[in-house]
């Protein structure tokens, strides 16, 4: 019976949550690497009113938890007339936490490279955004790109918070079960395991692609 049970009753849920949890992923990853790439590149070439813009809004969304953001978003807004579903909320605060660590690695890279550089694209034509954008910035996602990774390591196990605010994910759905079952060992270990596959994943993923853009000893140049 207890066989027909998790045939029947917990791996069709625990797969619908898993969907869920990629479906929430996906679009904060993305979303998240384009904020950090365009707040890390206005904190540093940015006019100083905009950079202590974009230093404000890292200050804010590194500073304050991130349940605390899901709540904000999900539960405190209502209050204001915006009315946001369960799934957008968690990708908006997903999407904005994220963008501010992403722009963290994205700034030092940015800053990493050499000053030799941009002398160089000056006497050639190149205007400030023509410069950022053909030669610093491909350089600079190079060096970023293993930090940028590790956030999004994180973004897939932290997404496990979206059930606190009604998205019933994964850990949503197997805290359901769990309830129902009070096989809570089970249930965990098993979500667990597929946190554990999804991070394996994506990090052989990420690791090939660091292979693919790594430049031989260009991490290694000094400014």
């Amino acid at each position: 019976m207890e066989e027909i049970f998790f045939i029947q009753e917990v791996v069709p849920a625990l797969l619908r949550g898993l969907l869920v949890s990629i479906q929430l992923i996906i679009p904060s990853a993305v979303a998240g690497l384009v904020i950090g790439i365009g707040v890390g590149g206005l904190r540093v070439y940015g006019q100083r009113w905009v950079a202590g813009l974009a230093d404000g809004y890292v200050a804010i969304f590194r500073g304050f938890p991130l349940v605390v953001q899901l709540f904000i978003w999900y539960f405190g807004l209502p209050h204001i007339g915006i009315y946001l579903t369960p799934f957008a909320a968690s990708v908006i605060g997903f999407s904005l936490c994220s963008g501010a660590y992403h722009s963290e690695y994205v700034r030092g890279a940015f800053l990493s490279i050499r000053r030799g550089q941009f002398h160089a694209a000056q006497a050639l034509g190149f205007s400030r955004f023509g410069m950022i954008r053909s030669i610093v910035l491909p350089q600079a996602l190079r060096l970023a790109l293993p930090g940028c990774g590790n956030e999004i390591i994180y973004l897939i196990k932290y997404s496990s918070l979206a059930y606190m605010i009604t998205c019933i994910e994964l850990t949503g759905e197997g805290k359901i079960i769990a309830s129902n079952t009070f096989k809570y060992m089970e249930i965990f270990l098993i979500i667990g395991a597929a946190y554990l596959i999804l991070t394996s994943v994506a990090g052989s993923l990420l690791h090939r692609l660091e292979k693919r853009f790594r430049l031989p000893g260009f991490e290694h140049c000094s400014r």
